[in-house]
């Protein structure tokens, strides 16, 4: 028997926006898979050429911006904490409090898909530390460690 209070193992873009605030055109995640509650998952975010940033980063080079790619793995981030601590439909808000140890290692451009894998560091209460990876086709695009505070519904 299915234990039916578990965190599902996967989110789709419908459960995501019931988790996060980030909406169009700022919302910078397609899906996540192999949710481990408290611990780990994987965020998906497709990149394609239409959408709003690459009008002027770079016209004649399309390169997905490196903050972008840090925002997406903190939204990642802020999903994996909203299904371990039950706050999906709690309108909860994350904010952050410090990105350090960064490595840009490729571009991502149009066409890719990201894969942005994060572990927690520390957690369980308001404020969580996080390490990230953005992932193409295999080959390491961005590493942070990044540290967010989670304003938490009242009881």
């Amino acid at each position: 028997m299915t234990d039916q209070t578990a965190a599902p193992l996967f989110a789709d873009l419908a459960l995501i926006q019931r988790i996060i605030p980030h909406r169009y055109p700022f919302l910078l995640v397609d899906k996540v898979r192999d949710i481990i509650p408290n611990k780990s998952c994987v965020g998906i975010k497709n990149v394609t050429f239409n959408e709003p940033q690459f009008q002027g980063h770079f016209p004649d080079m399309p390169i997905f911006p490196g903050v972008m790619i840090i925002e997406a793995m903190a939204q990642t981030s802020g999903i994996l904490v909203g299904l371990s601590m039950d706050l999906v439909d709690k309108n909860a808000k994350v904010f952050f409090m410090g990105v350090d140890a960064v490595k840009f290692r490729r571009k991502v451009v149009p066409g890719d898909v990201m894969e942005l894998h994060v572990t927690a560091l520390r957690g369980g209460g308001r404020v969580w530390k996080f390490e990230g990876r953005a992932m193409v086709d295999g080959e390491l695009a961005c590493e942070a460690q990044f540290t967010a505070m989670f304003d938490l519904p009242k009881a």
